[in-house]
């Protein structure tokens, strides 16, 4: 389950780097609810992580901060 906790979190990562470039490069911000998405799921996967790893403090402030994420991407649709 790390294993996968660990590639979801950099395949979301270089996903987000992608449309932030993209973003940037050719002034298209129509992307950036997509890229608020992705890092929302990157930083689940990275509380989830944490939380397996016995780090149970981290792992809730990162959940929150996806929950967080999550809301403002799905609010800027």
């Amino acid at each position: 389950m790390i294993k996968l906790l660990k590639t979801l979190q950099k395949t979301f990562a270089i996903i987000t780097g992608v449309m932030a470039v993209y973003a940037l490069i050719f002034q298209n911000f129509e992307v950036i609810p997509y890229m608020m998405l992705s890092q929302g799921v990157m930083l689940l996967a990275i509380g989830l992580n944490e939380m397996n790893e016995e780090r149970k403090k981290a792992g809730v402030v990162v959940i929150i901060a996806s929950l967080f994420v999550f809301f403002v991407g799905i609010y800027t649709f």
